[in-house]
């Protein structure tokens, strides 16, 4: 390839090769390196942010406590696809809910996921 296109594919490397100078820095940072099991665990996490339909649910859970029911005509859903997303939802510990009647009300699971919305709504709007 030539031209513009070439620098797509360029790939900045160090001028240090490896077994040199940065070995400090390596041992240091594989000794901090959560385990598999834990990273496995925080990228599944992020793939929950990564569906729109769960980020407008997290996002009217952000503003407000609901049951299915007002969710779905908040997001013009059905009842049915909300709950197949409060499931997975609930499944990565990002929202909670609690029975009041007849009815079960959802909420942000903690103060870190409602941290996470804010960040990301206030990252984008920059």
């Amino acid at each position: 390839m030539k031209g513009k296109n070439m620098a797509l594919y360029e790939v900045e490397c160090c001028e240090v090769s490896h077994g040199h100078a940065h070995d400090e820095k390596i041992d240091e940072l594989k000794k901090l390196m959560p385990e598999e099991d834990k990273l496995y665990d925080l990228a599944e996490l992020f793939k929950c942010f990564g569906d729109s339909t769960r980020i407008r649910i997290l996002f009217a859970l952000f503003e407000s406590e609901m049951c299915v029911c007002d969710l779905a005509g908040t997001l013009n859903m059905t009842q049915s696809a909300v709950s197949h997303q409060l499931k997975i939802l609930k499944q990565t510990k990002l929202i909670t809910n609690r029975r009041e009647g007849k009815s079960v009300i959802y909420m942000l699971a903690d103060a870190h996921v409602s941290s996470i919305i804010a960040q990301g709504i206030e990252h984008i709007s920059e």
